[in-house]
């Protein structure tokens, strides 16, 4: 057998212990911060093939670094694990909750997939000889875009070569994406409760100014740039309508293509949130949740791994995940005029602006990192709904997993036999 089949190999032999890891995650949803049995199932799964499980990193208990190898260089696999409130649904075309969180994102096989990866890499290192390091990082609450932003602070990245990782989408493609900077912020109001018809003269509004906090944020939604995104909720509303409610708060999502675009209208959301509270005779206390620059592509690791997805043929599609996906878009009012996968999308010119957010992002702009996507799902699907969890949770997004697996350890392989590309990566930086 030729050497450079060593890593195909090991898919061979090892895939399916990689769906049965997916399955159990998949059937363990965890929430941001508390996924003890996921991390545990990852972790199990590399110590088993040979690495080497440092936990608590920075200052996460459910935070873990996978090692082996010595030596420069050092390929790092960001692997997420996380689940999402109320997304917990069967594995079934029609929308059947099965309550409590749920794989709504696709995290049981965005980390299966790189364990999967670098366990193949580390085959194919130790077949030829070849030196270097390869870590699998396991990060927590992705979801809640806290984990490698923290962990990024503790600087556990700071002496990689190269970062990689994936996300299930409805496309095969290199994610020459960038993804958006966000800053998460939760806006409390404190008034003065009184009886709303007798004494009204007495109370100070706080749900007022939460109120009249989000009309001049709607107002302002005219005069920002186009990519900027706000949103948000109301996080406390309780109490009956005839007590002047003290207290209320709002959570906000402000985001931006260009961190100083984002800063600049967190910045004025800000001074809505404090006129309001001025209009209202309340107070606002501002907490910052988090921040997240935006995505810091790549050019020549996305030719790299490219080059990579183009040599692996894209999943084959039986008739019976053909009719899942036909029957999950009709149920789903997914649109995709019938065409439910397609093949490797070509690798885009210049960036595409992608309205969602990472924490892998602030990786980006620590160390050269590329993303890879996967058709874990049909054409059309949104991400964090039910269907994506219907998808990720049977063999249309295990095969996607296996696929993308396979291409990041290729993509990683040609890194290494090609190490002036990971010197033209830093070059970029």
């Amino acid at each position: 057998m030729k050497q450079k089949a060593i890593w195909k190999t090991w898919f061979e032999q090892n895939e399916e212990e990689m769906l049965r890891t997916a399955d159990d995650i998949f059937r363990h949803p965890e929430l941001s911060k508390e996924e003890v049995y996921s991390s545990k199932r990852l972790a199990d799964f590399l110590e088993k093939q040979g690495f080497s499980i440092q936990w608590n990193i920075a200052g996460f208990e459910t935070a873990f670094i996978a090692q082996w190898g010595s030596g420069k260089p050092i390929l790092g696999f960001l692997a997420e694990y996380d689940a999402l409130p109320g997304l917990g649904q069967e594995a079934v075309c029609e929308y059947k909750p099965s309550g409590g969180p749920g794989h709504g994102c696709g995290h049981n096989l965005l980390g299966t997939a790189c364990a999967g990866a670098a366990c193949a890499l580390k085959a194919q290192m130790e077949a030829s000889g070849m030196e270097g390091t390869i870590r699998v990082y396991g990060c927590p609450a992705e979801e809640i875009v806290i984990g490698k932003i923290q962990m990024n602070e503790a600087g556990v990245f700071d002496d990689l070569s190269v970062a990689i990782t994936w996300h299930p989408f409805d496309r095969n493609r290199v994610s020459y994406d960038i993804w958006l900077a966000q800053d998460i912020k939760n806006y409390k109001f404190y008034g003065t409760t009184a009886h709303a018809a007798k004494n009204p003269e007495m109370g100070r509004s706080a749900l007022d100014a939460a109120e009249l906090m989000n009309v001049g944020v709607n107002y302002l939604r005219e005069h920002v740039a186009d990519d900027i995104r706000m949103h948000y909720t109301y996080t406390n509303t309780d109490g009956p309508a005839n007590i002047v409610p003290d207290y209320a708060s709002t959570n906000y999502f402000i985001r931006s293509g260009k961190s100083e675009r984002m800063e600049d209208a967190s910045q004025r959301v800000d001074a809505c949130a404090q006129g309001a509270a001025m209009m209202t005779g309340t107070r606002v206390e501002i907490e910052r949740v988090t921040k997240n620059k935006e995505m810091k592509v790549n050019r020549t690791l996305a030719e790299v791994f490219y080059k990579a997805m183009e040599q692996i043929p894209v999943p084959e599609h039986t008739e019976e995940e053909i009719v899942f996906a036909r029957d999950i878009s009709e149920r789903a009012g997914i649109q995709n005029n019938g065409v439910y996968f397609t093949g490797l999308e070509p690798l885009e010119d210049e960036p595409v602006l992608l309205p969602i957010g990472t924490d892998v992002s602030d990786v980006s702009h620590k160390v050269p990192t590329i993303m890879l996507s996967a058709a874990a799902m049909c054409k059309g699907t949104p991400l964090h709904h039910w269907s994506t969890t219907a998808q990720v949770g049977m063999s249309i997004g295990q095969k996607a997993m296996v696929y993308v697996a396979e291409c990041m350890a290729l993509g990683s392989w040609m890194l290494l036999e090609q190490p002036e590309k990971i010197e033209e990566a830093w070059a970029e930086q």
